[in-house]
């Protein structure tokens, strides 16, 4: 299995180290990094907020819940909410609902990312896919995508 090849195409071109890895099939972030043997302080999991007609990824460790209260306060939106699958599937062709990886930018979508994440040396994604992740530096992934930093979580 390749990773999805806009991503692939992408990490190549900017010259990122990163490793692929195949897991069993999963769905929430903590089965994921179970099956990666990561601890979700590390295991970035792609949300996406809905306001308006407005579509914002956020990107959070495996460890976090969006506080609406504070997502309506940062975004000056207090329509916020998670989107429905059939409200950004379309956005994202080739990947599998759910297993977007955090980079927006391949889908001209702003990026927005959780702190905590960066204080971590790596951070690992899904690809595209509910059975393959992607592990690089977040330094590489900061460079590339350029996120917002935000604190919009709950970290349990």
């Amino acid at each position: 299995m390749s990773i999805l090849k806009n991503l692939d195409d992408f990490l190549k071109t900017e010259g990122v180290e990163y490793e692929v890895n195949v897991h069993t099939e999963a769905y929430t972030a903590q089965e994921i990094a179970a099956r990666q043997h990561v601890r979700g302080k590390m295991l970035a999991k792609v949300v996406i907020l809905k306001s308006m007609e407005t579509l914002s990824m956020v990107v959070i460790s495996a460890n976090c819940k969006v506080d609406f209260l504070k997502a309506k306060d940062v975004f000056n939106a207090p329509d916020i909410r998670l989107a429905a699958e059939d409200e950004f599937k379309s956005v994202f062709p080739g990947c599998e609902v759910g297993a977007m990886p955090p980079f927006g930018n391949l889908y001209d979508m702003k990026v927005y990312v959780d702190p905590e994440l960066s204080k971590n040396e790596y951070m690992v994604f899904n690809a595209g896919s509910h059975v393959e992740t992607v592990k690089m530096k977040y330094t590489d992934f900061e460079r590339l995508v350029n996120p917002e930093r935000i604190e919009i979580c709950t970290h349990v």
